[in-house]
């Protein structure tokens, strides 16, 4: 008998549980500054392709930095812009929203009371709370132009990335040697997190594009917000579209009632449906890697470290841990059980083989 032996896979896996929860607290303590850094790395990843371009066309690099850095920031402005006009706009609304709202939830008392639903206005209205709503929409306004605060620094961090991002692969290659399995899975890594932002990018893009065009036909207020708002969250998996549905179809309920919110919610549904379950698995090909449950589960690990930016981050971020745990053979198991099921159909075919 070995008892020491015996206890030391035990022994490794609490230690490895010990570490991961200092690890979780760290960024967790670190949020203020590793959100903005990590926000920064991503956007770097997406605009990189077109720095390549222009180095291929004999464009000094340090130009070609500074054009590209240029042009995020003009975005970044244009951005800070909409949002802060927005929730300007929208906070002297509210009000008026809310009065609104109140007496519509206090029209719907005597059609319950017909259907012989004993409920006063007062009990309707505790449970259906104008005010809570409305300061639940300026709450995710604000919230929204939080993401735009620390604009500086991640501009600055874009722009320094990108710096070091031509001669990247050279120093990877001296400080790993050899090491091909460590190349490859870098590249994967940067390959993988590039192709997933560009198609999310293009797909979101046309999705707040949409909805900005439809709303502003129905004459929603504010269309220009929420089809940002459908354009950030159409990068959070899974629930996205649904919180982004919400203010756009409450405030459609309050402007021009049912139906109107009705056509508002259809408008939703479409978009999503056409862009988000049929043009957008096509152009991603393969898919993200990642189980459906894993995806929701990282979306709320990661929601609950980082915020906000870290739901918008989630299957990247998730993407690159799983690539990584792929590169080691201890570890490999942890990576196959985050990936769909036909790759761990393709991991059984290759071991029987």
């Amino acid at each position: 008998m070995h008892p020491a032996s015996d206890n030391a896979p035990r022994a490794n896996m609490l230690l490895s549980l010990a570490c991961f929860v200092v690890v979780v607290t760290g960024i967790q303590a670190a949020s203020s500054i590793l959100v903005p850094f990590l926000f920064s790395v991503f956007i770097a990843v997406a605009v990189s392709p077109p720095l390549f371009w222009l180095e291929s066309k004999k464009i000094p690099s340090g130009l070609a930095v500074l054009l590209i850095g240029f042009i995020v920031l003009l975005l970044f402005l244009l951005l800070i812009n909409i949002v802060t006009g927005a929730l300007e706009s929208f906070t002297k609304s509210i009000p008026a929203y809310q009065q609104r709202l109140e007496a519509l939830v206090s029209s719907v008392v005597p059609l319950l009371q017909k259907a012989h639903i004993d409920i006063t206005s007062e009990t309707l209205l505790n449970v259906v709370n104008p005010g809570r709503m409305m300061t639940f929409l300026g709450a995710l306004l604000t919230r929204l132009g939080g993401i735009f605060t620390n604009t500086f620094f991640i501009i600055l961090t874009v722009i320094f990335i990108l710096m070091e991002a031509s001669g990247f692969s050279l120093k990877l290659q001296a400080a790993l040697g050899n090491d091909n399995a460590s190349h490859h899975g870098f590249h994967r890594i940067a390959e993988g997190i590039r192709h997933y932002l560009a198609i999310k990018s293009a797909t979101s893009f046309v999705t707040g594009s949409l909805i900005y065009v439809g709303l502003m036909l129905f004459g929603i207020d504010f269309p220009a917000i929420w089809g940002l708002i459908a354009f950030i969250f159409n990068f959070v998996p899974n629930i996205g579209s649904i919180i982004a549905a919400v203010p756009a179809i409450l405030l459609a309920l309050v402007q021009f009632g049912a139906m109107k919110a009705l056509m508002v919610g259809l408008l939703y549904v479409a978009t999503n449906v056409a862009i988000g379950n049929l043009i957008e698995p096509r152009v991603m090909g393969s898919g993200v890697g990642l189980s459906a449950l894993v995806v929701f589960l990282s979306l709320a690990f990661w929601g609950w470290i980082m915020g906000p930016v870290g739901m918008i981050l989630s299957v990247p971020l998730t993407m690159a841990l799983k690539i990584t745990l792929e590169a080691r053979e201890d570890t490999r198991w942890f990576a196959i059980l985050l990936g769909p099921e036909k790759e761990a159909k393709q991991h059984l075919q290759k071991d029987t083989e």
